[in-house]
């Protein structure tokens, strides 16, 4: 059996779950024979009177910055030398050959890797400086450079991984290897939930734009609980699966099948002490109460005409990037703890200039407007939004070179995203690659030092935030990480 391992001490030396339960007044068996007959008070009694603490039970490590996360993630790799690293230098030697000594021998896709000819294209969008400090933003990306001054941005990413599905693996889990809990798992298992009608980890997912696909495991628990799980919401009648009481299933006659079977979860879980027991006990509450919480949550109708203008024309339509970015306001402000987004479509090896236009069309003003209708109404200061993908894109083109076109292949060495809110530096670019965007010069950043950082602006200490499992202790940053403390304000 896995036991959870956190900084403060275990309840006894060598004593098991089972056995510290039954020791303190019967433990589960003591609750279920006391409430067979009010289940609800079952939940109660198994998350620390109603309130969901996490396993650090309310003591942060550090004083938090952030109280949640909203995540855009833009799965596919964004080309930073279209968004955020300005590199004029490709433009001048636009067509030369990649010099051996800028590539250093590294390693390349299958993609590109023989290709015989590696030329260097410049970028065919211009770039300005916008802000108080001058901060070189993409003119793809006109609505985002508005609030520039608000963002953190990072020019000096890097990751270990250089195909997608373990790069964005490294990056939402913490291995490249699936079966690792996700980035908001591991933030649920620490510090709970704020909101006991909704759950702490939300997914939202742009519909319709599938080049690389994503797998529920990249929002799942891993080997913690399960309840530790994201749940994703959709557009449409059902925004959650199998939520809503089948035809001629009465709410009275839900609540009275969950009594019994809480009955009978609480009975299983006084014989067992299987923490999974707990979850299922959990699970099946906190869905019956989401019956009630979702649909108000999801429905757009209250929202003013000037906050869709803001987001623009697309939030309007349920499922959009804009939608979702306005969704996770909503939630927010009922203060789900991690609300993640992802939004498809950026792997362009081909055709770049046509397709990286359509995503930032469709990504660029919902990311602003989030930005300041989170300011407007008093939440940037403890909510922390991110923006980036998995990795970058090549100096060099990825195929013909022509004059109006060209495409970029993957670039694990260097690439960039932005942060906003939550306790980091405002107006503040960190970080530096070489003049062709294709090594990092100052102040690389990790994926772990970024995953670190992340659970500090939270208050927690990412050493010591661990699970124990198959004989050892795991942790997301597993098993190195700094934080980055000239991201932090």
């Amino acid at each position: 059996m896995n036991r959870q391992i956190c900084t403060g001490p275990l309840p006894a030396a060598g004593l098991s779950r089972r056995g510290f339960l039954n020791r303190f007044g019967m433990g589960l068996g003591g609750v279920a024979l006391a409430n067979m007959m009010q289940p609800a008070n079952v939940l109660a009694a198994l998350t620390n009177g109603g309130a969901d603490k996490g396993i650090l039970n309310g003591q942060f490590h550090f004083p938090p910055r952030a109280k949640r996360v909203i995540y855009l993630f833009m799965a596919g790799g964004p080309s930073q030398m279209e968004t955020f690293d300005y590199k004029p230098v490709l433009n001048q030697r636009n067509g030369e050959q990649l010099p051996d000594s800028v590539r250093q021998g590294q390693r390349l896709t299958g993609m590109s890797g023989n290709q015989s000819s590696l030329p260097l294209a410049g970028s065919q969008f211009g770039f300005q400086q916008y802000g108080k400090n001058g901060t070189w933003v993409c003119d793809l990306l006109p609505h985002t450079a508005k609030v520039v001054d608000d963002l953190c941005i990072v020019r000096s990413l890097y990751t270990d991984a250089i195909n997608h599905d373990p790069a964005i693996t490294f990056f939402q889990t913490g291995s490249q290897l699936s079966g690792r809990p996700s980035i908001g798992s591991w933030i649920h298992y620490g510090l709970g939930s704020d909101n006991e009608n909704l759950p702490s980890f939300v997914v939202l997912i742009t519909p319709g734009k599938v080049d690389q696909p994503l797998y529920a495991r990249l929002w799942g628990s891993g080997f913690l609980p399960s309840q530790h799980q994201g749940v994703q919401f959709r557009s449409g009648k059902e925004p959650v699966l199998y939520l809503n009481n089948p035809d001629g299933v009465s709410p009275q006659s839900r609540r009275a099948l969950l009594d019994r079977l809480n009955e009978l979860n609480a009975h299983d879980a006084a014989q067992l002490g299987d923490s999974e027991v707990d979850a299922r006990i959990g699970q099946y509450e906190m869905s019956y109460r989401m019956q009630t919480s979702v649909p108000g949550v999801m429905d757009l109708s209250d929202e003013k005409p000037e906050t869709f203008d803001l987001y623009g024309p697309d939030s309007r339509k349920p499922g959009t990037f804009a939608a979702n970015c306005l969704l996770a306001r909503r939630l927010a402000e009922k203060n789900v703890k991690f609300i993640q987004l992802y939004h498809q479509g950026w792997d362009q090896h081909g055709d770049l200039p046509k397709n990286i236009s359509i995503q930032c069309r469709e990504t660029d003003q919902a990311s602003a407007a989030l930005i300041t209708d989170l300011k407007q109404r008093g939440l940037l200061d403890d909510t922390l939004v991110i923006w980036g993908g998995e990795f970058g894109r090549t100096a060099y083109s990825q195929g013909k070179l022509t004059k109006d076109n060209y495409g970029r292949d993957h670039h694990p060495r260097c690439f960039s995203m932005w942060l906003a809110g939550g306790g980091v530096k405002p107006g503040y670019v960190h970080g530096e690659t070489d003049d062709f965007g294709y090594n990092i010069i100052k102040d690389g950043v990790h994926v772990y030092d970024f995953q670190a950082t992340l659970l500090r602006l939270l208050g927690i200490d990412h050493e010591r935030l661990t699970y124990q499992f198959q004989g050892r202790r795991f942790r997301l940053t597993d098993v190195h990480g700094e934080i980055v403390q000239a991201l932090l304000a």
